[in-house]
């Protein structure tokens, strides 16, 4: 009867998901870090007007496959340093 019980906890256990940007490289003068630029688009809350603000993000790159003006799919994971919670997926555009 314990058994049964132990075995349903795994089973409904999932893998969390991680969180994906899409953005240009501003800087890739690190070594093994490059520095994403990520541009949303959202409406200003009084005037309803569309205004984009970015957000730069600090990603590991194992190989330095990303070269500054590259387009890049980054995504989340563990801390790797102070700054560093993101990682290189692909360079989508060279």
């Amino acid at each position: 009867m314990s058994e049964t019980t132990a075995a349903a906890p795994a089973a409904t256990e999932k893998t969390p998901v991680r969180k994906t940007r899409v953005g240009v490289v501003v800087s890739d003068k690190m070594t093994k870090t490059i520095v994403v630029k990520v541009e949303r688009r959202v409406p200003h809350p009084i005037f309803k007007k569309i205004v984009r603000k970015t957000s730069k993000f600090y990603a590991h790159d194992e190989n330095g496959l990303a070269k500054e003006g590259d387009k890049v799919l980054i995504a989340e994971t563990r801390p790797l340093s102070k700054l560093k919670r993101w990682e290189l997926i692909e360079v989508q555009k060279h």
